[in-house]
């Protein structure tokens, strides 16, 4: 997308909304809409299974709904009045019962809890399934270890009702990590019957259906098209959810998606362009909600272990070429939190906050030639087609801004089903990205994003002992309750992110979700997704 063509889209959203959008009620269905929620969005998942390979950012939205996990949080008033999460409170979902000791926690299954294909939910399928997220490797391994759940040895089958799982050390994360989206229960006799001895755990099955005991079971998916899940009325998680079936749609074009709203075709979208969203905040016709995400940022990804970007001064070029406020104007018409500027500000012990960079193209182009590259050098820009909304014009600015400092990208456009696949292989030179850590301390997000056991979402490679040791420090700090140390760590690691820089903070993004006025329920949850359980059609 060239600068003039993004310009021209900007000004004719409003336009655009306003082509005709398909149909996607048929009048056979017409009658259930009552029971029935209508998403439609850009992208859906590429897997059913937050276990599987490169599952990505949709998918989570389908675990959520047709899993369980031991134990889920409670909720409290957030901003505006709308239903948050409670980063510190807890219940339970499968367990009737927690009982923290020193060492360990002891979880109560609650009776009567059956998988969709009827079965009883034992201490058994409990262990299988945490020991499955330990042992798969990639994104559901790294982030048990998060809580420091790291062996299948740590879960332990007391009886057929009861599971208790042991502490590797002390860590304030490790009951928070029971209850994220990964340590879900799955149907461990229906997956073993279709596992194989080079897929041991059944993931090519849960790929394609879902084995929970979830609220909700998909009926059918099609990849890219459609996701259709139907209510388990025999669920025991919570209270049995209003919505009787949900049609969740991938709907390409914004203007069709925000059509289909504005004349009630479809009940809620996300990932709308954010002139649209202030658009449809001013003229009052639908809900919209903006939340910023919690503990979560945009950014600039450079990978440190490829030349230039191995190269200090040129990260630091980077980042004063960056059109930080054009971004946060053109491309989120203010629905976002800057994270940059802060000149004169001290380091504070939180996450996300700004850093001192700012746009200055004559800095950028003095530490360009000190780097070596006065004459600038070629590289491609990266960014996930699933948010294309956002990332596509945001990259347009960034290429014409690094283009005043001799630095000519090329932007590489990957599809959204690819691009967990492509942040796996760490070869991508430059990039934008979204990380939001699911539980909402510095150290969780500093552990997936910058520490040596290099993570997938330590986009940068980057490693640095120093690094290591204050998110360690923290860690240790933080369950041990001393302050101080905490403090101290957390302003470090802080400080050494900003200092060496392998990834640019821009801005702190909101949750914007337009819905329907007789949609009650929406609820923020730390993964972003939609939860089905709470909503209702009045």
């Amino acid at each position: 997308m060239k600068r003039r063509d993004f310009l021209k889209s900007v000004s004719g959203l409003a336009a655009s909304a306003m082509v005709p959008a398909p149909a996607i009620w048929s009048p056979a269905k017409a009658d259930a809409r009552s029971e029935t929620l209508l998403i439609v969005s850009e992208g859906g998942p590429n897997n059913l299974d937050i276990h599987g390979v490169g599952t990505n950012v949709p998918g989570y939205e389908v675990s959520w709904n047709c899993y369980d996990r031991l134990i889920t949080h409670e909720m409290k008033s957030g901003p505006g009045g709308v239903p948050y999460y409670d980063r510190d409170k807890f219940k339970g979902e499968l367990a009737d019962d927690m009982n923290v000791g020193d060492m360990s926690v002891t979880f109560k299954l609650k009776k009567n809890a059956k998988f969709h294909d009827g079965a009883p939910v034992t201490a058994k399928d409990v262990k299988w399934s945490l020991d499955r997220a330990v042992s798969v490797g990639g994104f559901p391994t790294f982030q048990m270890s998060a809580g420091s759940l790291t062996k299948p040895e740590q879960f332990v089958i007391v009886d057929d009702s009861t599971v208790r799982v042991d502490f590797a050390t002390k860590d304030r994360l490790t009951i928070p990590d029971l209850a994220v989206i990964v340590p879900c229960v799955v149907n461990s006799e229906l997956v073993k019957k279709n596992a194989s001895e080079k897929d041991p755990w059944g993931l090519e099955y849960t790929k394609q259906q879902t084995a929970g005991s979830g609220a909700y079971k998909v009926v059918k998916w099609t990849a890219g098209t459609e996701v259709i899940m139907e209510r388990n009325d025999a669920w025991i998680g919570g209270a049995v959810p209003k919505i009787k079936r949900v049609i969740w749609r991938m709907v390409p074009q914004a203007g069709n998606r925000r059509a289909l709203l504005e004349r009630g075709d479809a009940d809620i979208s996300y990932e709308l362009p954010f002139k649209d969203f202030q658009e449809m905040k001013a003229n009052g016709k639908l809900d919209v909600v903006s939340l910023p995400f919690s503990n979560g940022i945009q950014y600039i990804g450079m990978n440190v272990t490829k030349p230039p970007f191995d190269n200090l001064k040129v990260r630091q070029a980077v980042a004063y070429a960056i059109p930080y406020q054009k971004i946060i104007d053109a491309v989120l018409f203010g629905l976002a939190n800057p994270m940059f500027g802060a000149k004169d500000k001290p380091t504070d012990v939180a996450w996300p906050q700004p850093h001192k960079y700012y746009t200055d193209i004559e800095k950028a182009k003095a530490l360009m030639a000190e780097a070596g590259y006065p004459n600038g050098f070629e590289t491609t820009i990266s960014f996930d087609l699933n948010f294309a909304g956002v990332n596509e014009p945001l990259c347009v600015l960034v290429q014409e801004s690094l283009a005043q400092i001799g630095i000519k990208t090329t932007i590489n456009k990957v599809p959204g089903a690819n691009w967990r696949t492509e942040l796996t292989k760490k070869e991508m030179p430059l990039f934008t990205n979204v990380f939001s850590g699911w539980l909402d301390y510095p150290e969780y997000f500093f552990y997936w994003c910058y520490h040596g056991n290099n993570s997938i979402f330590n986009t940068m490679s980057y490693k640095s002992p120093e690094m290591d040791k204050f998110i360690d420090g923290a860690r240790k700090a933080a369950a041990l309750g001393d302050t101080a140390a905490y403090d101290a760590d957390v302003k470090s690691f802080v400080d050494l992110a900003f200092t060496d820089i392998p990834r640019i903070p821009l801005y702190q993004p909101f949750v914007n979700v337009a819905m329907q006025k007789n949609i009650s329920g929406y609820q923020y949850w730390f993964h972003r997704r939609l939860d089905y359980r709470a909503m209702a059609k009045g």
